[in-house]
């Protein structure tokens, strides 16, 4: 989910301490995140925040026009605050709210809400947010109900919204929307107890007596029927008669009016640099030549015989390399990680008080998303983190790639970094419930590494997929700025993956078009991690024998997600404490 920093209006409170000359940055921070929950429902009711649960996001252009003069406001409060008597807490929280909210009202100049549909979910199947929502009592379910009351607000909305891009000549690409219409069919039944939202109405919570679970099921029907499928056939029509025919043929945010500067905006948010995507891409044929090399040398330990593309050619059609049931993929991904999980008091002196599972993905999106995903947990404990992994074809998900991918998913990778985030309590709610892509997605990708020191990638085909998924995140630098800066077309972007990564074609056709519908965010995996890695080098290298792993990624891990600027400066004060800490006293 991206991150959400808006403000709709003042509390009372805020509104006379403004008018006094009073704010504060308590005052600041309580508004600011109210007004976030206010504008973001789900993510409320995804945080355990039961206040919105009947609620969805107003997707109306005129509401999106307000938050961001609403933003604007609250950003001239953060610059109008007097920092001199800040603690350096204070003032680091104060300019992590800045720079969150300054990239916001930057970037609504570019009007991306324009744009309100992506393959990959959206309003197309809003039932999947009834895995993110409490579902425990009579109310829940009530408070449910309404929401799906409603669903015919949102899509009208959605449906104005897209028009009104599409008149303005802010299209997506026409690859990506094709996906959508089987997407929607998915909700076109002729009977309530077909559909996608009676799903969660199916083994209602055993505290609900007969006659009321009854009760709660007829009404999901009935308002199924009369609401929720008329809703959707009107979705449809729009979009396969008017939109679809309307999207561009091109693929890059370049080939959009101002969508060069998009993009160098998206990258600058993402890997928080400002390295200009020239430079990333740059980085990114080094990455991939490096890593190159080191996969050379596992194919030579194996004594294959052939090249490098015979290998991969190998490796993606080798059915000893694939499970047939998905029921067996599922399993070997939870057996992982209970492998992982006693390991980890090697690495962390803090590990988090919230547990995980393992999931699979809905059936309704997984043939056109990733291999797998997570989901931090609810904050009020109501639902733990989720491995979401992706058992379509699993003629397609390659046995050698299951470490990695539950490192990277769930510990020691986002699981452990989100869900102790979410417990720092002496953070700001804005910081333990949002963060920077280049710090979550980076630590993801350096907690890959960390396989090797929990006693994975024993076998060289383990090691190899570690590799293939270092590869993955490399290659995404080139392919990202080459589709979105360079003009590279959808095919050479497939054909640089396929030629240096082993993940098989079905998986690399979706990372492509997943990197298309969302500019930048491929970008951060990678410099994120080299930071990290460079940080960590340099505290070995300073501190020898002296070096503590657990002191260093409890120190890292420690202040929440940070900018990588501000991430560098906290290690350099971690490491100078701990050189003066060893220097003998005379």
């Amino acid at each position: 989910m991206s991150r959400v920093l808006v403000i709709i209006g003042l509390s009372m409170c805020a509104s006379a301490a403004l008018a006094e000359g009073e704010d504060n940055l308590d005052t600041l921070l309580t508004d600011h995140w109210e007004w976030t929950l206010e504008n973001s429902p789900t993510f409320a009711s995804r945080l355990g925040d039961r206040r919105y649960n009947r609620q969805w996001r107003d997707l109306g252009r005129e509401a999106a026009s307000t938050r961001q003069t609403e933003r604007r406001a609250l950003l001239a409060r953060v610059y109008a605050l007097p920092k001199t008597d800040l603690s350096d807490s204070d003032r680091l929280n104060l300019e992590l709210l800045r720079r969150a909210l300054q990239q916001d009202a930057d970037e609504f100049r570019f009007n991306g809400h324009l744009m309100p549909f992506s393959h990959r979910g959206g309003v197309q199947n809003l039932d999947n947010v009834a895995n993110f929502v409490p579902f425990e009592t009579p109310s829940d379910i009530e408070d449910w109900l309404a929401r799906m009351e409603s669903i015919d607000t949102v899509i009208d909305q959605t449906i104005d919204t897209a028009d009104y891009g599409r008149r303005r000549g802010l299209m997506p690409p026409a690859v990506l929307m094709q996906r959508i219409p089987d997407q929607i069919s998915a909700q076109l039944v002729d009977d309530g107890r077909d559909s996608p939202f009676f799903r969660a109405f199916e083994a209602l919570p055993a505290s609900i007596d007969e006659s009321r679970a009854t009760e709660l099921q007829s009404r999901a029907i009935e308002i199924i029927e009369r609401e929720i499928v008329p809703a959707y056939r009107r979705l449809q029509t729009f979009f396969t008669e008017t939109y679809l025919p309307d999207a561009r043929q091109s693929i890059g945010l370049s080939s959009l009016e101002n969508g060069a500067d998009w993009y160098e905006h998206l990258a600058g948010r993402y890997t928080t640099t400002r390295m200009t995507p020239d430079e990333i891409h740059r980085l990114g044929l080094d990455e991939v030549k490096r890593i190159r090399d080191e996969m050379l040398a596992v194919i030579d330990e194996l004594e294959f015989d052939g090249n490098f593309q015979d290998f991969l050619a190998f490796l993606r059609s080798d059915p000893q390399f694939y499970f047939e049931d998905p029921e067996e993929l599922l399993a070997a991904y939870r057996a992982t990680s209970k492998r992982i999980d006693p390991e980890l008091v090697t690495l962390f002196g803090k590990l988090p008080r919230m547990p995980y599972g393992v999931k699979p993905i809905p059936d309704a999106i997984a043939p056109d998303t990733t291999t797998a995903y997570y989901s931090g947990p609810a904050p009020d404990g109501s639902r733990a983190g989720i491995f979401w992994v992706n058992l379509y074809r699993p003629d397609v998900r390659p046995k050698y790639e299951i470490e990695v991918l539950t490192v990277h998913e769930a510990m020691p990778g986002h699981h452990l970094q989100i869900a102790l985030q979410q417990e720092l309590d002496n953070l700001p709610a804005f910081r333990r419930y949002s963060g920077f892509t280049a710090f979550t997605e980076g630590w993801g990708l350096y907690s890959e590494a960390l396989g090797y020191e929990l006693g994975l990638y024993r076998d060289p085909y383990s090691r190899f997929g570690q590799l293939t998924y270092e590869m993955w995140r490399a290659v995404r630098l080139v392919v990202d700025t080459g589709i979105h800066y360079k003009g590279w077309t959808r095919q050479q972007a497939i054909d640089f993956f396929r030629d240096n990564a082993a993940k098989t074609e079905p998986d690399i056709v979706n990372e492509i078009d997943r990197y298309i519908g969302n500019p930048g965010q491929a970008l951060a995996y990678k410099v994120g991690q080299l930071k990290m890695s460079a940080l960590r080098q340099d505290a070995e290298a300073a501190l020898r024998e002296r070096f503590d792993v657990r002191d260093f990624h409890d120190t890292m891990l420690g202040g929440g997600a940070l900018p990588l600027d501000l991430l560098e400066q906290r290690m350099s004060r971690w490491l100078a404490t701990e050189l003066a800490a060893t220097v003998p006293t005379r």
